[in-house]
């Protein structure tokens, strides 16, 4: 006969009610409507942008305006290509937003890891120095670096365009504070007693562990670059050497702008970003909420 303790612990019995899942039926019918209708307000710009690229101009100025696209799309496309030279702007700015991308995934996580991890005199002070340049606007930075790429001869060159990219302040401190707080010291104690030096603790520990992170910081490092219009407009002089958003200035007449033939010409340039966004956007959000839940 099988005797059971009396100090035994209570068996909890099912109610047989189902459990409720959280945040079940807490989404209401007006939360689709505010998201549909910032999808819309997003998506909207970017339409209107191929809407008048397939249109002329007297098509936009018209009231009311017309809303459905129109066919001259492809005709405005090569006109596009034979008034500038608009594919090796393409290319140039694919070479200066892909070096600069690589550059800051590379030193901004370099420098980050500096001030995360390592013990040096004036750290911090240097630091606070990098977060006061993210306060200064960046026009007033502008003269003072004309001067210094006119001192090097760099004036209408690629490389006046890439060498001032190659870091930010932003991506430092990102890249800092998520070296802090997903790299353990401990970690580090390990990897020097086995003889690793600091190069390769950051090469073979800490940027694998925030590898998704840079990538973040170098896609949003190409998307800025891509998108500056301001500093290679000071320093590019040659038509040969013009951005993709340099190209689309020439576009426009000295009086008269062609819009539907400029909307082409942006419309042009923001292909590739698509396409680029189509293809990591998944990873880039994924490396976004990396470490949004680490306790």
């Amino acid at each position: 006969m099988t005797t059971h303790s009396s100090n035994a612990a209570p068996v909890i019995r099912p109610t047989g009610r189902p459990l409720k899942r959280a945040f079940v039926g807490r989404v209401r019918w007006w939360t689709y409507a505010f998201l549909i209708a910032s999808v819309f307000m997003s998506a909207f710009p970017l339409y209107w942008m191929f809407v008048v690229s397939t249109n002329d101009s007297a098509a936009v100025s018209q009231m009311p305006p017309t809303v459905l696209p129109g066919g001259n799309f492809f005709a405005l496309a090569e006109q596009v290509f034979t008034t500038v030279p608009f594919v090796q702007s393409l290319v140039n700015s694919f070479v200066v937003a892909g070096s600069i991308a690589l550059a800051q995934m590379v030193l901004c996580t370099l420098a980050g890891f500096a001030f995360a991890k390592l013990q040096f005199r004036g750290r911090d002070p240097l630091f606070i120095v990098v977060l006061i340049t993210m306060m200064v606007p960046t026009q007033l930075a502008v003269i003072p670096l004309y001067m210094i790429m006119s001192n090097l001869d760099w004036i209408d060159s690629l490389q006046a365009l890439i060498v001032p990219g190659m870091a930010s302040a932003f991506g430092i401190f990102w890249m800092r504070q998520h070296l802090a707080s997903v790299l353990n010291n401990e970690l580090m104690q390990a990897a020097r007693i086995d003889g690793c030096s600091t190069w390769q603790i950051y090469w073979r520990i800490a940027f694998p562990l925030v590898r998704s992170a840079a990538f973040v910081l170098g896609l949003l490092a190409f998307v800025t670059a891509w998108n500056d219009f301001l500093w290679p407009l000071i320093v590019i002089q040659s038509p040969e050497n013009y951005t993709v958003q340099l190209a689309i200035k020439a576009l426009q007449r000295q009086y008269f702008v062609d819009y539907g033939l400029a909307m082409s010409g942006s419309f042009l340039a923001t292909i590739p970003l698509l396409i680029l966004f189509i293809f990591v956007g998944r990873k880039m959000v994924a490396g976004v909420m990396d470490g949004a839940f680490k306790g």
